[in-house]
């Protein structure tokens, strides 16, 4: 049914996104012994942390990288809960200019936590100020212009830099070079995402039964912050359909609306394969074109849907572009015969 034409416009509202931020904010883990998964990383971590606060120094600069919502930012805060220092955080995009970062470097205190997101993005006239600081704690400033412009250094605290990407290989290599501590964040399993969903329920003061709780964590594309998201969405459906309480019946009625499939996939995701096997015969078809079919930017295609369709075997990317796998053809429910680089439909 359509709605009126002066039918008001689905836009949220500021206050409901305000306070769904403070609500994940809520959820975040403040030490390491409340963040889920990423055992080996989190134990070595740990040694580091330990290492540096029994020496009275500041931690080496630390790298953190891997897709969206598993954990970056978040596992940034705990570096600087752990230590007991100051958090101070930022994205690349808001550093326009070097003196954007020498303001904020100059006001960091000794062996705080200064994160930066996208790092990736860093333009290279602000790149090339952090290099000084990041090995000498220091920072050239010019003052003055034209002839009788000079360069002054501004000697800085020790401290930390935490830099998070979602691309690793878009940081430069003198940069990536400089930090002591890369750490890779990994998909999570169902075992631990399911840890994170009755950790969340119990904050959000719901309760969730364990079949519930085993569908949610296996259809949450192993990251975190989905799972919080879908649990989320549970609780107002537990609420208006049943009795608050999250069970099986109310999770799958709640997939049905929110068109989640049972491996996790949502409409874009089966919007890219139906459109490799539907429309180009299982591929290989170019990242552009994809992203044209389904209306996405291609920074989105590949950022944000590709990883967990690859993770779980329905997509491959090859030279000559992306190929639907036989799970894929299989999943949507489309016969073929052939190779998966021959395909025929029939």
């Amino acid at each position: 049914m359509k709605e009126p034409r002066d039918a008001a416009p689905r836009i949220p509202d500021p206050a409901f996104r305000e306070n769904e931020d403070k609500e994940e904010v809520t959820l975040r883990p403040r030490l390491l012994s409340e963040f889920v998964g990423q055992e080996k990383m989190k134990e070595n971590l740990a040694v580091y942390i330990e290492a540096a606060k029994q020496r009275g120094e500041h931690l080496d600069h630390v790298f953190l990288s891997g897709p969206p919502g598993l954990g970056k930012t978040t596992l940034a805060a705990i570096v600087a809960n752990e230590l007991g220092v100051q958090f101070r955080a930022t994205s690349a995009p808001a550093l326009e200019k070097p003196g954007d970062l020498a303001a904020i470097l100059t006001s960091i205190g000794e062996r705080n936590i200064f994160f930066i997101d996208e790092i990736h993005r860093l333009k290279p006239v602000v790149e090339e100020m952090l290099y000084s600081a990041m090995e000498d704690f220091e920072i050239d400033v010019v003052i003055g212009a034209g002839p009788g412009a000079r360069t002054i250094k501004i000697p800085l605290p020790p401290f930390t830099l935490v830099g998070a990407t979602t691309k690793t290989g878009l940081v430069s290599g003198p940069l990536h070079s400089r930090f002591g501590i890369p750490l890779r964040l990994d998909f999570y399993d169902p075992a631990d995402l399911r840890a994170i969903v009755f950790r969340s329920a119990g904050i959000l003061g719901v309760h969730i039964n364990d079949d519930a709780a085993d569908l949610l964590s296996r259809c949450s594309r192993g990251t975190p912050r989905i799972a919080n998201r879908i649990l989320r969405r549970m609780r107002d459906f537990a609420q208006v359909w049943g009795n608050g309480t999250i069970d099986l019946p109310i999770v799958k009625r709640g997939f049905d609306s929110l068109e989640i499939d049972a491996r996790g996939l949502d409409k874009v995701d089966r919007e890219i394969l139906r459109t490799l096997v539907e429309k180009y015969g299982g591929g290989p078809v170019g990242s552009e074109t994809i992203a044209i079919s389904i209306g996405e930017p291609v920074d989105t295609l590949e950022d944000v849907y590709e990883p967990y369709l690859i993770q779980i075997g329905f997509l491959k990317r090859t030279p000559r572009g992306r190929v639907a796998t036989n799970g894929a053809w299989e999943h949507l429910g489309v016969r073929r015969t052939g190779s998966e680089d021959q395909p025929i439909l029939f």
